[in-house]
């Protein structure tokens, strides 16, 4: 199952028997204008010949999740006023200033801490971007008097986690000295329960970003989230408290998504009277709340134009895809707020919903002669080639043809030179992958769990979306520098390989429900005829845990691939996995998925 963008692997029972089910979709009534198509939904009025094939749409596709209602004009808010800038610029002055005076008071074991506490807090609220600069020099003078053995659970959970994720060598190995010999964690220096808890969630979020062979880490992962879900259950722990750990315990640290987080942290944060001890907590408020609100306001209106071009491409008449393009916006709004990355935020959502109408195509609609048709027609890159095509066919194509030339004439701006072949051969390889599938399932065979892997990290569709994207980030790139974003690397292979997995995972009850042949279980029971169905889905799990950790690694390491590449690279494959959290949402859009969309780009926060 491609993770991005299938279908809950209905794959598997394509063209194991002769159709026996029509339906039909509408598509435009005449040739479709290939470049600049003006007013395309009013030629979408007359249905195709209708297609044989056998029906395989699961009844929860729910296309009416986004109704057009919700896509109605938004009235413009005060947030774009300049006065709200003004006023967050004189917050942001004041509270750089505040990073230097935290450095300066009181003990070193204190400013450390208040330092460590000042840098998650603000990163956590959505605004570190504002303050790079100090947040640099902040953990430069936290690493200089960072020791081995720290005699707080606390603060060496949370300096580890920070400095770990600012690519700063530090070792898991200080963790021993808060283990026992019954493998739990003892807070040192803490006797009140609260202060406990804090010491514990902050060791859980450690753990999740473990490297490979840290056994430590594992131990410590398996204790946290044990003794957090018992602490659910008290009633004397503050009510912040229970939901800062309730939705580190659901999304951890893999599939959290910045913006998400910042929604959720500002409620806790502004919750929090531990904090309002602090100085400079109602100025760090205050600063987060009209972020988010201007932020939130730009997103609305990038929303706005997104719609229309959906609608214009034509894609929202092909009734058989799934509907996912609100959520692939909200994904890109999720993971980078910044104003100057718009084109970023619209390349990744368009490139995602024309993935998902493609895998659909190959999964559940297209016939085996029509899909080698299509095949032969983004291989050959040439508008031409696709007068044999179906007309839906041609609809999809021709968004994919005229968004890649749209965005490449963007990056062109930036980058001076044209990266049309780099696009092509990507979205040549992902098409390859999806071929091998449908001819797989032709054939009745089902492939080695090997192979399916090593066809899974390009039918995935992750590589395709995100590296033409990418050059719209980074400002002028070398060439050897395109080159090794273009060259599947060791981090693009895990990244792609995790969101196979993980999809093969959230999926298994589903496909052993249908009866359906092709997932990374059921590739390791054809190579291991013994094995139960519950052993074969843990160890896939296993395998995920550990390529995890290697991912971990590889995002992490220093190389010469701009960090801004890696952390966007890493934060969008959060986001695909944000949507396999208890559920394939990328199946069946669920109604968490349309609240947290709402939540972000909807719904205003109150001050």
């Amino acid at each position: 199952m491609a993770l991005i963008s299938s279908f809950p692997s209905d794959l598997s029972l394509c063209f194991k028997s002769q159709p026996t089910l029509s339906h039909t979709a509408q598509f435009c009534s005449k040739t479709l204008p290939l470049m600049h198509r003006k007013n395309f939904n009013a030629i979408i009025n007359q249905p195709s010949a209708k297609v044989e094939i056998p029906f395989l749409g699961t009844g929860k596709n729910d296309p009416k999740l986004w109704e057009d209602d919700f896509l109605q004009p938004i009235p413009k808010h005060p947030y774009e006023h300049p006065s709200y800038a003004e006023r967050c610029g004189r917050l942001i002055s004041e509270i750089k200033n505040m990073f230097t005076a935290t450095a300066a008071a009181g003990s070193l074991d204190n400013n450390v801490f208040q330092l460590l506490a000042m840098v998650d807090n603000i990163e956590r609220l959505g605004i570190g971007r504002h303050f790079r600069k100090e947040i640099k020099e902040a953990l430069d003078f936290v690493y200089r008097h960072w020791g081995e053995r720290q005699r707080d659970l606390n603060i060496t959970a949370l300096g580890f986690r920070i400095l770990r994720l600012h690519r700063y060598p530090v070792s898991s190995g200080m963790f021993g000295h808060f283990q026992r010999a019954n493998g739990q964690f003892l807070c040192f220096t803490v006797q009140a329960e609260e202060e406990k808890v804090k010491g514990i969630l902050n060791l859980f979020r450690a753990s999740l970003i473990a490297f490979p062979g840290e056994k430590i880490l594992d131990e410590a992962k398996d204790f946290c989230a044990t003794y957090l879900s018992q602490t659910l259950q008290k009633t004397d722990i503050s009510s912040h408290l229970l939901r800062e750990i309730s939705f580190n315990l659901e999304y951890g640290s893999y599939a959290n998504l910045p913006r998400l987080e910042a929604r959720k942290y500002i409620e806790i944060y502004e919750e929090n009277s531990s904090w309002a001890r602090m100085g400079g907590h109602d100025k760090i408020l205050s600063l987060a709340q009209m972020d988010f609100k201007m932020i939130q306001s730009m997103h609305q209106q990038e929303l706005q134009t997104y719609s229309r071009w959906w609608r214009d491409s034509g894609l929202s008449q092909l009734k058989f895809a799934r509907r996912r393009h609100i959520e692939y916006f909200f994904l890109a709004c999720a993971i980078c707020e910044d104003e100057k990355y718009s084109a970023f935020r619209s390349s990744i959502a368009k490139l995602s919903a024309i993935a998902t109408y493609i895998a659909d195509t190959y999964h559940i609609y297209g016939t085996l002669d029509e899909l080698k048709c299509f095949t032969n027609a983004i291989k050959k890159w040439d508008v031409a080639s696709t007068e044999q095509l179906p007309k839906y066919m041609k609809v999809i194509y021709t968004a994919l043809y005229e968004t890649i030339n749209e965005i490449d004439q963007n990056v062109q701006k930036i980058q001076g030179q044209d990266t049309v072949s780099i696009s092509k051969n990507i979205w040549k390889s992902y098409i390859d992958a999806m071929m091998q599938e449908v001819e797989w399932h032709a054939s009745g065979n089902i492939s080695t769990l090997a192979e399916h892997l090593e066809n899974g990290k390009f039918e995935s569709g992750t590589h395709a979306i995100i590296l033409q994207s990418l050059l719209l980030v980074d400002g002028i790139l070398l060439e050897n520098i395109i080159q090794k974003l273009d060259y599947p690397s060791r981090l693009d292979d895990l990244l792609c390989l995790c969101l196979k997995l993980i999809g093969d995972v959230k999926s298994f009850k589903g496909e052993v429900d249908r009866g359906e042949a092709i997932s990374s279980t059921s590739c390791y029971m054809r190579d291991n005829p013994r094995t139960t169905k519950k052993d074969a889905l843990d160890y896939v799990r296993n395998l995920l845990d550990e390529r995890i950790k290697e991912l971990n690694w590889e995002f992490l390491k220093s190389n010469k691939v701009p960090t801004c590449s890696k952390d966007f690279t890493y934060d969008i494959t959060r986001g695909f996995l944000h949507f396999h959290q208890d559920r394939d949402s990328f199946s069946i859009s669920s109604k968490d998925i349309q609240n947290h969309v709402t939540q972000i780009i909807i719904d205003t926060i109150k001050m």
